[in-house]
């Protein structure tokens, strides 16, 4: 059996696909994740790599790995150039006998000695990967990635990825990229008020509670989807939360009591799905004059949900009157918790046939 290794490197995730082929299909697919903050310990992403796939690959060795990254974003290096050559180096070290193919923005696979010496063309491309599988499999749709920390909003149609924006900082001026998710989000860059005892209080922008202590209280996520760490290193259980939710006002749980803390909850669920909301309307926007040209509404694309905050897209594309597709349901839940990893394994799969 050939063993294809897709990676997905972020700054807080690390994920991993393995796909086993047997001439040229796909007899089995496991995808894995690990919540590791690269600025605490960057020198440890070799041994950490080596680790996720040694549990996966039980005497076959690799034919080829294919990666995709947005940890070179981090502040613990100084550009995206030294972010980048970090992270392939760390890939090489850790497996110097496995051919390496570097997904990059435009869709094709590149050398490492080439995305190191033309970087930009490299950082930040998960999005593409995902994007590029789902042209093949649905043709036309908007891909609605939420995940841990951002949105990705990605048109395509016929097809063919209409994105506008190529990087982070073109993506955040078109609304296809919103950093906003469903864990790692500070409650305070969600609202500036929230309703207590019948009327709106502003908050405190202190890092009290993050977006997943609100969805761990609605019961949307469960504890051990709560990978990043607490903002008070207490506990992720439902009752840990409202405690850090309730200091976002400068109150505290006694005080306010559950009922009132749930309300505060809900009303900044809300407001996050109004955030994704009006990103999608800027990307639907833009998007209406060519499918108009073509099918004649955007209403005729569904949205294509996934990642662990999929939740939250289902809301808003509701919210526009939108189809929406759940690839949990038609991939599977690890599938959508790390689409680009498994995404980028099976575009290289194609490439290597």
């Amino acid at each position: 059996m050939k063993v294809i290794i897709g990676w997905d490197i972020g700054g807080v995730n690390t994920k991993v696909a393995f796909l086993g082929l047997r001439k040229g299909k796909i007899e089995e697919a496991t995808i894995s994740s690990e919540y590791f903050e690269i600025w605490r310990d960057k020198q440890g992403l070799s041994s950490l790599l080596r680790r996720m796939a040694l549990s996966r690959i039980q005497g076959d060795r690799p034919s080829a790995m294919a990666v995709t990254m947005t940890a070179e974003l981090s502040d613990i290096f100084c550009t995206k150039r030294e972010g980048v050559a970090f992270i392939l180096d760390s890939l090489e070290e850790a497996f110097p006998e496995i051919p390496l193919y570097v997904f990059s923005v435009d869709g094709s696979f590149v050398s490492s000695l080439e995305a190191k010496e033309d970087p930009l063309r490299v950082a930040a491309a998960n999005w593409m990967a995902t994007a590029l599988l789902l042209a093949s499999r649905y043709r036309s749709g908007l891909l609605m990635d939420v995940g841990s920390t951002t949105t990705d909003i990605i048109p395509i149609l016929e097809g063919q990825v209409l994105a506008r924006g190529k990087n982070d900082l073109e993506r955040l001026i078109a609304g296809e990229l919103a950093y906003s998710g469903v864990l790692r989000t500070p409650v305070s860059a969600l609202v500036s008020k929230v309703p207590v005892g019948g009327r709106m209080c502003r908050v405190s922008s202190e890092y009290f509670a993050i977006s997943g202590d609100v969805y761990i209280i609605l019961g949307l996520i469960s504890e051990s989807d709560y990978v990043c760490p607490t903002p008070d290193g207490r506990g992720k259980d439902p009752g840990s939360a409202r405690e850090r939710l309730a200091r976002v006002v400068c109150a505290d749980a006694e005080m306010l009591g559950p009922e009132s803390i749930d309300q505060m909850a809900i009303y900044i669920m809300e407001r996050q799905v109004q955030q994704i909301t009006e990103a999608l309307s800027q990307v639907l926007s833009a998007l209406e004059e060519s499918y108009i040209s073509l099918k004649g509404s955007h209403q005729d694309l569904p949205a294509i949900a996934t990642g662990l905050g999929s939740f939250l897209a289902r809301r808003s594309v509701e919210r526009l009157g939108l189809k929406v597709i759940d690839l949990e349901k038609e991939w599977g839940r690890d599938c959508r918790l790390a689409t680009p990893a498994f995404a980028v394994a099976h575009l290289l799969k194609d490439r290597i046939r």
